[in-house]
């Protein structure tokens, strides 16, 4: 599994940095990103920070 935010878009919600903090933080310039890919026991609670992303840009392959 592989996460990528599109950070241009981002609103800085800080949604999936509270849902997925192992994965998903707010950066210094104030957008999220991805600052470890998720493992196994991560992958569930990435996916749910995709989901409920309210500009739908966090991306999981």
């Amino acid at each position: 599994m592989e996460v990528s935010i599109e950070r241009n878009d981002c609103i800085s919600c800080g949604l999936c940095a509270e849902t997925c903090p192992d994965v998903f933080r707010i950066a210094d310039d104030g957008l999220a990103e991805v600052h470890r890919q998720p493992n196994a026991a991560l992958a569930d609670s990435a996916k749910e920070a995709a989901a409920n992303c309210p500009v739908s840009v966090i991306y999981v392959e």
